[in-house]
């Protein structure tokens, strides 16, 4: 599973980062590999361009602004928002036709900006992850994470799809108990993986305490979702003690925190990692949001440590890896990014 590089999924959206990141000013960033300029236009619209002039490739984020369009700071090569040559002051009476950079479609959703890496004829804004309930009253959000990470992106998807690393990695906020032990489900569709489990009448973990009125004694659902390429769905569901349970519906005291995870590769060892926690309680408790917030940040941390060295260690291996019952999850999801990946290749 691990042996070849299995490269990227291109025609698929990814959060190339916060709306707020990106203003009136030329961003460089590197996304599956691709340098890319990202800026906003005269109306505030995002435009992503390939970052190189075609004349002799200076990255056109070393340029400027005008209005919608980008001047190479080389010889004044302007592109529109659709990578078209403008203006050529140096032949201005002949602006070269072949005088073009790739253009790359963007979308501002959910506090995001995604940006579509493949053909762009096949980008269905559509196709951009759906929030239930984002703006539902009783409903609230915590601030947009960022984190960068030096590991292959498909590492952390594993790490996302393992309840059971909590128990170690996460003492003092996620772990709880059975966590360490308890049997897993495993579902999965086209898209997508599920690994979950009921962990029944006991203490919640120390990042959920003070926000349960059961708290002492409850039952608890892990819920760990990835869908491909690269999105992660984790919930956490928290009944009182006897109203939990996958053979119950679910009951209408239980507290639901969603953690929506958007990881962008960069490269081969570098990932972007982004998110933020919906809750379905304390929706006018911006303390609380503020914490659960610093919580995460200083939980999501520990996994970068784990992570990093995971990365370096397997990267530089010289005896074999071995997987566990507790992987079978990320396996299966590894198994549905490849064939996306083939699929691409074979068209």
């Amino acid at each position: 599973m691990f042996e070849e590089n299995p490269g990227f999924v291109f025609d698929a959206w990814y959060v190339a980062g916060r709306s707020g990141d990106f203003e009136n000013k030329l961003t460089a960033v590197n996304i599956l590999g691709v340098a890319i300029v990202i800026f906003r236009g005269e109306n505030s619209e995002a435009i992503a361009l390939e970052d190189a002039c075609p004349h002799r490739k200076l990255p056109l984020s070393k340029g400027k602004i005008v209005g919608s369009t980008v001047v190479c700071g080389y010889h004044g090569l302007t592109f529109d928002c659709k990578g078209s040559c403008v203006a050529a002051p140096t032949q201005q009476d002949a602006v070269p036709k072949r005088a073009t950079v790739k253009s790359y479609p963007v979308e501002d959703r959910w506090g995001f900006l995604w940006i579509w890496m493949g053909d762009p004829d096949l980008a269905n804004k559509d196709e951009i992850i759906d929030i239930p309930n984002f703006r539902t009253e009783g409903w609230a959000t915590t601030a947009l994470g960022a984190l960068p990470m030096e590991c292959n992106y498909l590492y952390i998807i594993d790490n996302l799809l393992d309840p059971s690393h909590v128990a170690w990695v996460h003492i003092t906020s996620f772990a709880g108990a059975g966590t360490d032990n308890r049997p897993l489900d495993i579902s999965e569709d086209e898209d997508g993986v599920v690994v979950s489990r009921w962990i029944m009448a006991q203490p919640a973990p120390p990042y959920y305490a003070d926000m349960l009125p059961f708290a002492n004694s409850c039952d608890r659902k892990q819920h760990y979702e990835c869908r491909t390429p690269s999105t992660a769905i984790n919930m956490s569901v928290y009944t009182p003690p006897g109203l939990g349970g996958a053979d119950k519906p679910l009951s209408d005291k239980a507290f639901i925190n969603i953690s929506y995870n958007f990881i962008t590769p960069v490269d081969q060892d570098n990932a972007l990692y982004f998110w933020f926690q919906h809750r379905n309680m304390h929706a006018g408790d911006e303390a609380l949001s503020k914490r659960m917030f610093e919580g995460a940040v200083m939980a999501f941390n520990e996994d970068k440590e784990v992570l990093e060295y995971v990365h370096t260690g397997m990267k530089n291996r010289v005896t074999p890896y071995l997987n566990l019952g507790l992987d079978a999850g990320a396996m299966r999801f590894r198994k549905k990014v490849e064939r996306r990946i083939e699929a691409e290749q074979e068209t």
